[in-house]
């Protein structure tokens, strides 16, 4: 697949977030020995995309304190047993929000929530490096969350490789045909459609629909944000998404496994494209 090389950086929310993790990527290079002892000896986390192979929908639960669209949500959230009552409720994986400053997130609510669940834990962040990535596997993730948009093509394929390389199932995002055939390009094995537009925070819901459809059968579909109800979950498996991933809805929830409960069991459509 011959796929453009053009690129421009990030501007907007999404700019300052990838300028910001590129300063935290700097301090940690004087720790490199350490994060690739600590992932090396790291136990092996259950499979990814294993947990979307099913007939119905599987819910990605999320963890998020606050966001830069919404602000505060749930700043007092106690991650580890938030995942627990996700599990609860039939969520096939948990997001962990770790972005400190727009996020409230952190790498001990990630390994917090890895030790509490014995699914998949996702770590959502703004990943520009693979020293990141070893971060992610040492501290007990299944999965990274890759943006197309924040990455140069061919960084992503870089980081891609090197996710896999550690024990870590990339999610790719993206948000329109060009993203989707970088993430294919990458070989991507797992494609969320953000809903949401990161540089000027504004959701079109009609995005996972337009998107979901044109990827390959082979990979796993995941429709992510402005889902929070049961009619919204349905459109998602009608469209043919494996998954979709639920944010804020969940975390300002009383009762997480009840809300979660009330996304699941959906039956989805097949997706009518083939292989890769």
């Amino acid at each position: 697949m011959q796929v453009s090389n053009t690129w421009t950086p990030p501007t907007g929310t999404l700019g300052t977030l990838v300028a910001a993790a590129m300063d935290r990527v700097r301090a940690l290079h004087s720790h490199q020995g350490s994060l690739e002892r600590a992932a090396a000896a790291a136990a092996t986390p259950p499979s990814f995309a294993a947990a979307f192979r099913g007939d119905t929908l599987a819910i990605i639960a999320e963890i998020k304190r606050r966001s830069p669209s919404k602000g505060e949500l749930n700043p007092n959230l106690d991650a580890a047993h938030r995942a627990g009552e996700y599990v609860a409720g039939g969520a096939a994986a948990v997001s962990v929000l770790t972005e400190p400053d727009r996020f409230g997130g952190s790498l001990a609510d990630l390994r917090m929530v890895a030790e509490a669940v014995s699914i998949p834990v996702l770590r959502k962040d703004f990943l520009v490096d693979s020293l990141q990535l070893l971060e992610a596997r040492a501290f007990g993730a299944s999965a990274v969350l890759l943006i197309a948009r924040a990455l140069p093509p061919r960084q992503l394929v870089v980081l891609v490789a090197a996710a896999r390389a550690v024990g870590l199932e990339p999610l790719v995002e993206v948000r329109d045909q060009r993203e989707l055939d970088r993430a294919l390009a990458a070989d991507a094995h797992v494609i969320g459609v953000n809903n949401r537009d990161l540089e000027t925070l504004r959701v079109d819901p009609t995005t996972a629909a337009r998107i979901v459809p044109e990827i390959p059968a082979d990979v796993i579909a995941v429709a992510e944000s402005g889902i929070s109800s049961r009619i919204e979950a349905e459109t998602a498996a009608a469209f043919g998404a494996d998954a979709i991933l639920v944010g804020s809805a969940l975390s300002v929830a009383s009762d997480p496994a009840a809300a979660v409960r009330a996304l699941t069991g959906l039956a989805r459509a097949e997706r009518g494209q083939g292989s890769r």
